[in-house]
């Protein structure tokens, strides 16, 4: 046996007490292959340790809810007999070290979390972070995610069918790739990553085995230097053509009862795969690695077992049925090789031929891994960053010139030249295209459709971590209410800096506390998700970006809305009060050059008031397009409602609500300042009276009114007219903030 060094436990990412641990639960010194199986496993990013303590306060149950947290992915009930499944992963780090197979790969991971449930896969979404566009290697960065995500999706068929896409520095040397997916399957029917049955076999079935991806794990689990480049063989290498003959096979023995649990060989592979089987199940599961199918020669049991190679799953299946699984996976062309046994001795043993080369208690293994309550510190930075003088603030530019460069902007601009590159309509379910608000699918067979939203704002929760994922559960569900659904579920992906940092800690504390107080408020619980720590480079941590995804359910397709008023004249509604506020705001940011100040305040009973009127009034018919006000604030809105609908134009009448001060910085809050809780709708001028009554049952306030038609935008203040601008031009604006840093390759 060979002993432990300080070096070897560096660089599997073990600290001496947790390797004392390893020590108390063997009885004896761990091998080569068992050090590598603790290392990943309870690695942060497999084990949680620095985040289970936190998580545990968010609101799991509900209703609707059918599958919490603890499984592959969450499940929440749609009616006529269906249960959503989904949830969102990051790859943050593969997709910096190499955009295009870490993206591809972030993407066939979270498809095979859905399909694994016994659900078939018929959305994706993204929410991706880059630094500036101006910066060369940031763009071949996102040019590679882009392609990613759309080679892989656009070939196994599953439509992207939004997202979102921002910038700030801090992603610089960090980017986050976030990728959400949801699923359809049969209630009663979803299939649980469990072992169970002694005497029952094991099964491995996909692609073969080879040696990328090894430590993936553990590099999720660390930081980025200078050297981040020399890992690019953790990087897993993606098939989606074979990962969907994979999902076809696996979708047809789930319709048998040869199968009695499954479980995809995502972060840390076979190993990941076999304990947390064998744990959930309470049975040992007993495998010999020279059984594995491998692409590589001379492969050592401790790469098989950490290998992230992807597209493979590992089954129990029905002692007795195993001439029927194995015909299905030969049918798909796909291997299926008994590679070991369940036992009832609550063992993972992994064999080498005639040796034993690793045997370790599952439940140890994969339910009691270390679990650390960080100590946490207010950052140094927040009190500097919290005071703004908006008195002291230059001359502001004219409401056009700033609306213009707004729009322009690449948190505003449009994603066009993103989206195009993904298929959205395949398989035909899509409504709402990306790009117009919530990502909206079809029940086919049903008279009901699902709307999915993925928010956050990592810029909100630097300035206030708790206050900032308040506001990201809050849009999220906005949006979806936007689209005319009833929000039902969530699921997160918490990206944070390093967790043994107090102040980072901190941040992500108060966050969680956040995400559970907006959640308990509007009845949304989580289902399930992922915590991505570590995102710093050489030592710079990103920005707190808590992302949250959101599932909601239209009762009638026919009533989907989205963003874009209607070309013929219509009444224009602006829901919900409260003023905007220029700190933390895009405006600040992208005008004034300045991210400071404190946010607008969330009031979560008049948030959730809105969004249930909003649904009514959708259901009812009674509204014709709604969009929220959210980056850039009132006008931008505004302005994106009048975008794609052939060059209709708007105008906003508003009170004139200027407490004092200077007039410009005055007028740039109402224009640009952001709030929560405001929604731009559009209704047919013979509907003003009745949905004004309901508007007012609801106690929501209007805050403004208007009306469709011409070819400007304008707004006025009190009867005196603050901006004015023709469609034509914003609309220009707005499409050429991304498409020209791309011009030589744009179509």
């Amino acid at each position: 046996m060979v002993t432990i060094n300080s070096k070897t436990l560096d660089h599997h990412g073990l600290s001496r007490e947790e390797y004392q641990k390893i020590l108390e639960i063997l009885g004896r010194e761990p091998s080569p292959t068992e050090i590598g199986i603790f290392s990943v496993m309870w690695s942060e990013h497999c084990s949680y340790k620095s985040s289970r303590i936190h998580l545990r306060t968010l609101p799991t149950t509900g209703a609707r809810v059918v599958q919490g947290p603890g499984e592959n992915a969450g499940a929440v009930d749609v009616g006529d007999g269906l249960v959503a499944v989904f949830k969102i992963e990051s790859h943050n780090h593969p997709s910096f070290i190499e955009p295009y197979q870490g993206a591809a790969t972030g993407v066939g991971g979270i498809i095979r979390d859905i399909f694994t449930m016994g659900a078939r896969p018929i959305a994706l979404l993204n929410s991706l972070r880059f630094g500036s566009l101006n910066d060369a290697k940031t763009r071949g960065i996102l040019e590679g995610v882009v392609a990613g995500i759309g080679g892989y999706g656009n070939s196994i068929g599953i439509p992207t069918v939004g997202g979102e896409i921002l910038f700030e520095d801090t992603y610089k040397g960090n980017p986050l790739v976030n990728v959400f997916c949801l699923g359809l399957a049969q209630a009663g029917k979803l299939v649980m990553g469990e072992a169970s049955g002694a005497g029952n076999p094991v099964y491995y079935v996909g692609a073969k085995t080879g040696r990328d991806g090894i430590h993936g794990a553990t590099m999720a689990s660390a930081e980025f230097d200078e050297q981040s480049s020399e890992k690019r063989p953790a990087v897993q290498v993606g098939d989606p053509f074979m990962e969907k003959l994979l999902l076809e096979a696996c979708l047809e023995l789930m319709q048998t009862n040869a199968l009695v649990g499954i479980q995809d060989m995502g972060a840390a592979g076979l190993t990941c795969s076999t304990s947390e089987m064998g744990s959930r199940g309470g049975v040992g599961i007993d495998i010999d690695v020279t059984r594995v199918p491998q692409r590589e020669s001379g492969m050592t049991p401790y790469e098989i077992m950490l290998s992230e190679s992807q597209e493979r799953m590992l089954m129990v299946v029905h002692r007795g049925r195993e001439a029927e699984v194995e015909r299905i996976f030969k049918k798909w062309d796909l291997h299926a090789v008994s590679i070991g046994v369940v036992t009832d001795d609550g063992q993972l043993r992994v064999r080498e031929g005639d040796s034993v080369v690793a045997e370790i208690p599952n439940g140890k293994l994969a339910d009691e891994a270390p679990c650390y309550n960080r100590p946490t510190e207010i950052p140094g930075y927040l009190e500097q960053v919290r005071h703004l003088d908006l008195e002291a603030l230059p001359v502001l530019p004219a409401a056009e010139s700033a609306l213009l460069k707004l729009l322009g902007s690449l948190a505003v601009t449009s994603k066009h030249w993103v989206y195009r590159q993904y298929d959205h309509m395949v398989r035909t379910n899509t409504i709402a295209p990306a790009g117009m608000g919530a990502g909206v699918v079809r029940l086919k067979g049903t008279d009901r459709a699902l709307a999915i939203s993925v928010d956050g704002n990592g810029r909100h929760c630097y300035l206030d971590p708790h206050l900032g994922a308040m506001l990201a559960v809050a849009e999220a569900a906005r949006n979806v209410a936007c689209a005319g659904a009833l929000p039902i579920g969530a699921t997160n992906c918490l990206n944070f800096g390093n967790p043994e940092r107090p102040e980072i800690m901190w941040q992500f504390a108060r966050a969680v506390e956040g995400i559970g107080e907006a959640c308990r408020a509007l009845e949304l619980p989580i289902t399930g998700g992922n915590v991505s720590f570590y995102n710093e480079t050489d030592g710079q941590a990103i920005y707190p970006t808590p992302v949250l995804g959101v599932v909601g359910v239209i009762e009638n397709a026919s009533s989907v809305l989205n963003r874009v008023f209607p070309s013929s004249q219509s009444a224009i509604l602006l829901l919900g009060g409260g003023s905007g506020v220029l700190g933390g705001s895009e405006y600040l940011k992208t005008v004034c050059g300045q991210v400071a100040g404190s946010l607008a305040p969330l009031s979560l009973d008049s948030e959730r008031r809105l969004q249930q009127l909003l649904v009514e009034l959708a259901a009812a018919g009674l509204i014709q397009s709604a969009h929220d006000c959210s980056d850039g604030g009132l006008a931008v809105a505004l302005a994106e409602c009048c975008f794609d609908s052939g060059g209709a134009g708007a105008d906003l009448m508003m009170p004139d609500d200027a407490s004092g001060g200077r007039t410009d910085v005055a007028e740039a809050s109402i224009l640009f300042g952001e709030a929560p809780s405001r929604v731009l709708v559009s209704i047919a001028e013979s509907d003003f009276g009745i949905v004004r009554k309901k508007v007012e049952i609801a106690g929501v306030p209007i805050a403004a009114q208007g009306q469709t038609g011409g070819d400007r935008i304008t707004i006025s203040l009190a009867g005196r007219k603050v901006l004015d601008l023709s469609v034509a031009d914003a609309e220009a604006a707005w499409r050429q903030g991304m498409e020209r840093f791309f011009v030589n390759r744009a179509a």
